[in-house]
């Protein structure tokens, strides 16, 4: 009798481990991830991180619902609008990259005033760059609108759109720098609230701005972006409160943010390859769709309900991926570089385990799945075909995303610029262009171009983690 009380005891207790620890991760406390057990640190890191992620996607997907009620039309102007934003996202990711690596290591060293120095360099250069980009883009938005190929109705309709959204770019880079700060910390549950609460506003206002419900004035496309930006905006100062204030585990002050040229250069050199590392990711997709579009606007529907399907499902991965970056930061600053190596091992395993089982879904399920998106028979045939050939290769993606996020914590975010570099941009183009249209595999070439591309870069990822020289990176 005594065997089965102990193994129940065991199995309660385990249980009441597992559940504690998810409470705890929605907890915002103070806690050193350098001494706690690492399987609990990717927990207690990867639950908001997912969450924040989670919520940051849902800002285009209310503006797309809400917008679609006007027309083809005002759809036409968010996804122009959008793919514009690429560069934006790109260079607000790039110094996010920056953020977390600097201010983890910061952190491991136990220098809470070189994190707080080096976040209020931050925040100076993401203002100064979002000033300069946002004067610029919102002076030609009409004709950037123009140039992605807007009739001219779209552009009479959506000029002001862009110009709001292009010329607030500043809400959309603090946000990101601000919430990497925290991460970099540690600090995940207030960049998760952060976006519960500029969701939680652009949510109600909207539909209210769009319309024009109750007081509010009827805007049009125009009121998405004005909900978009207040909504981001309201989330800056919630996340300035924290930053400001002294209960986190970083207290910035005013003299953190006078400009430090050292610190500064430190920071830029990050932040720059790591904007390379998104605008050769983003670009190259660029190229797919261009070869995609040769083979029919059915073919490019089902690939983007496809991409879109992909994205959503490896969110969790990437929130894994990201709390073993803010580890590998911490743990590299504490000069505990086999903890950080341990780290991303025991991630990619769980990230690896997860989507296999995701994957394997995806790949069976395909057509049902796709068939949630669309109607239509010939987008519907290439969306389930570009789900199940493209979710064969999950496994490797989740390990190749915690593989690049290592880098990436450590500050050595030229690792996996390179990569990127030789495998989509000299790879996954080529390979997409000849097997498409050399072998006469139409969309199914462009779709196992890249299932090849991004095990190629998993792979190259695994052998340069295994060298181990991103274990002696400074910052």
């Amino acid at each position: 009798m005594l065997q089965p009380i102990v193994q129940l005891s065991c199995d309660n207790t385990a249980r009441h481990s597992l559940w504690s620890d998810l409470g705890q991760a929605l907890r915002d406390r103070k806690r050193d991830y350098t001494r706690q057990p690492i399987n609990r640190s990717i927990v207690l890191l990867a639950i908001p991180m997912i969450l924040e992620l989670l919520m940051e996607s849902l800002f285009a997907v209310v503006d797309v619902f809400w917008v679609s009620r006007l027309g083809s039309d005002a759809v036409a102007v968010v996804g122009l609008t959008e793919a514009l934003m690429t560069l934006v996202y790109a260079l607000a990711i790039g110094g996010s990259l920056a953020a977390t690596a600097v201010v983890a290591r910061r952190i491991g060293e136990q220098d809470q005033e070189g994190a707080a120095q080096a976040a209020g360099q931050i925040l100076l250069l993401g203002i100064a760059t979002s000033a300069l980009l946002g004067i610029i883009l919102a002076y030609f938005a009409a004709d950037l609108l123009g140039l992605m190929g807007a009739t001219s109705s779209v552009v009479a309709l959506g000029s002001d759109f862009a110009r709001l959204m292009l010329g607030g770019n500043v809400s959309v880079f603090m946000i990101f720098l601000i919430n990497a700060i925290f991460r970099g910390t540690g600090d995940a549950v207030i960049a998760m609230r952060t976006l519960w609460l500029a969701n939680a506003l652009n949510m109600v206002l909207s539909p209210s701005l769009i319309f024009g419900w109750g007081p509010m004035p009827e805007l049009g496309v125009t009121g998405a972006a004005v909900a978009t930006n207040i909504g981001r905006g309201i989330g800056i100062l919630y996340q300035v409160w924290h930053l400001f204030g002294d209960k986190g585990r970083l207290c910035l002050r005013a003299r953190h943010l006078r400009p430090s040229p050292p610190v500064l250069k430190r920071i830029l050199a990050v932040a720059g390859t790591g904007a390379a590392q998104l605008l050769v990711t983003t670009t190259s997709w660029v190229a797919l769709f261009k070869i995609l579009a040769l083979s029919g606007s059915a073919a490019l529907a089902g690939y983007v309900i496809a991409m879109r399907i992909v994205n959503f499902a490896l969110l969790p991965a990437l929130g894994v991926a990201n709390a073993a970056s803010t580890l590998v930061g911490q743990n590299l600053g504490a000069s505990l570089p086999d903890r950080a190596a341990s780290a991303v091992t025991m991630a990619t395993r769980f990230n690896v385990v997860l989507c296999a089982l995701v994957g394997a879904i995806f790949v069976f399920f395909s057509e049902p799945l796709a068939g949630l998106f669309t109607t239509d028979a010939q987008v519907l045939s290439n969306a389930s075909r570009a789900l199940w050939i493209v979710c064969l290769g999950f496994p490797l993606y989740a390990a190749g995303m915690c593989l690049a996020a290592a880098f990436n914590g450590a500050g050595d975010t030229w690792t996996p610029t390179r990569v990127n570099f030789v495998c989509f941009w000299l790879g996954q183009i080529p390979v997409a262009w000849v097997l498409a249209r050399q072998l006469t595999l139409g969309p199914n070439g462009v779709y196992i171009a890249v299932l090849l591309s991004f095990s190629a870069v998993a792979i190259w990822n695994a052998y340069l983690f295994r060298c181990g020289r991103w274990k002696i990176k400074q910052l």
